[in-house]
């Protein structure tokens, strides 16, 4: 099964990320931006982050997510390469630890700068086959 396919779109660029869980599929989705961000550069796991969240539901939170990642590569200059995402769906939230370093620009290559995560054509597939859809600001 591939991790997750690119969407195109006008001015923008999205992706629909496959699991064989949603929590899979929300992993798929943020290594997938990141292979937006970095053009699909080898990420080492050196520094590790740990994000808790919830929200209202499942498809706020999968933006809550990406926008969170988004947030700490832009104010710490960090590229996520791994990612490890438990989800419950019940209680819509999410305890995630994800794997990066500091952007090396001799080592990662640019690809697109995401500016926002957004809500156009945003879906969360809550049953088998599971994916998430979403769409990047660029």
């Amino acid at each position: 099964m591939k991790a997750y396919n690119l969407i195109d779109h006008t001015a923008d660029v999205g992706l629909k990320a496959y699991g064989k869980s949603l929590s899979e599929a929300f992993q798929n989705a943020a290594k997938g931006m990141f292979d937006i961000i970095t053009d699909k550069s080898e990420i080492e796991n050196i520094g590790q982050y740990n994000i808790k969240l919830e929200a209202d539901d499942l498809e706020q939170l999968l933006v809550d997510w990406l926008s969170e990642l988004l947030y700490i590569h832009s104010t710490k200059n960090i590229v996520f390469g791994f990612f490890k995402v438990d989800l419950d769906e019940k209680k819509k939230s999410l305890s995630a630890t994800v794997f990066g370093e500091k952007l090396d620009m001799s080592k990662h290559k640019i690809g697109s700068e995401i500016k926002a995560v957004t809500y156009h054509l945003l879906e969360v597939k809550k049953s088998k086959p599971f994916y998430v859809q979403v769409l990047f600001d660029i």
